[in-house]
């Protein structure tokens, strides 16, 4: 019993490892939004992570160039563009789909995208 509880502990403490910056890097597309309880589904956006730092937010209308910044624990992610920065929670981030959260946007959901 006391091997089995030792190999669960380890079992979930691999799971729950955040995401690190390596991770982040490349194209996602924003596939929901929901803000103040509506759900939406923007078409053609996009946030793509360059491992120097860079960042470009795309929608269909005009494109946004700003910094970002996964803090260490994985849990909190900074884009600074011109004219202020906003701060997102971390939600969910794995290989494939990332949801952030602040109280300028709602909640995002993206899923990763090959170039």
């Amino acid at each position: 019993m006391r091997y089995l509880l030792v190999i669960l502990f380890f079992a979930a403490s691999f799971s729950v490892q955040a995401q690190t910056s390596k991770e982040l890097v490349g194209k996602w597309k924003l596939v929901k939004e929901t803000m103040d309880g509506k759900v939406t589904t923007p078409e053609d956006t996009y946030q793509v992570f360059k491992a120097n730092g860079s960042f470009e937010g795309i929608t269909p209308r005009d494109s946004m160039k700003a910094k970002w910044k996964l803090s260490d624990d994985g849990k909190k992610l900074t884009v600074k563009m011109k004219y202020g920065s906003v701060d997102f929670t971390v939600d969910y981030f794995d290989a494939k789909k990332r949801v952030i959260t602040s109280k300028q946007t709602g909640t995002l959901e993206y899923v990763k995208v090959d170039d």
